[in-house]
């Protein structure tokens, strides 16, 4: 079977990394390690199949409402396309409806979708903005992805704590210097108390 195939050869691969960073993959501690890298990589790169766009036509609902609709502290983690090493952070997606709003909880789908891919932080920014503004078409999406990377901190430069903030506005939030305020206002301001 193809499948049991590709997995033997995944596993092997794992196996060959353990052997060139100085492991003995014949060690009973690493025995299983192949088999869970395989099952761990198969979640934390989930992305690829998954469709945003899927995700939030799934429940797009006709509103009047025009106001500015902010989801911040989105949580999520991506591994670094260049180094296969953790990204982790928080995203703020604000977007202003055009007679559609879209379920809540679809937004951080859409974040998880492609943030469960190899990333770079500009083109993950970049994919939630456009998803958004291309399938819900408001009067402006904004995004702000705020990450610490492990390739920085883990190795490199070893910069401890070192934040990145990227940016992706759309619509209004780019035409409009006082929609643009208000949102980087909001996501500046402390979040007050939680429920």
């Amino acid at each position: 079977m193809l499948s049991d195939k590709i997995d033997t050869k995944f596993e092997d691969a794992v196996k060959t990394m353990m052997f060139h960073v100085g492991e003995d993959p014949s060690r009973e501690g690493l025995l299983k390690t192949p088999q869970r890298v395989k099952k761990a990589y198969e979640f934390i790169f989930g992305g690829y199949k998954e469709d945003p766009r899927e995700i939030l036509r799934s429940a797009l609902f006709t509103s009047s409402n025009d106001e500015m609709v902010l989801l911040k502290d989105i949580e999520f983690y991506s591994t670094c396309e260049h180094h296969l090493l953790p990204i982790i952070g928080r995203v703020h997606v604000a977007y202003i409806p055009d007679g559609k709003v879209v379920g809540l909880s679809k937004i951080p789908r859409v974040v998880n979708v492609f943030a469960r891919r190899m990333q770079i932080q500009e083109q993950l920014t970049e994919q939630i903005a456009d998803a958004i503004m291309d399938t819900i078409t408001p009067k402006g999406v904004a995004v702000v992805v705020q990450a610490r990377h492990m390739c920085m901190e883990m190795r490199g430069v070893q910069k401890i704590n070192s934040t990145t903030t990227s940016s992706a506005l759309r619509g209004l939030f780019k035409k409009d210097e006082k929609t643009r305020s208000e949102f980087f206002s909001l996501i500046n301001s402390p979040t007050g108390t939680r429920y």
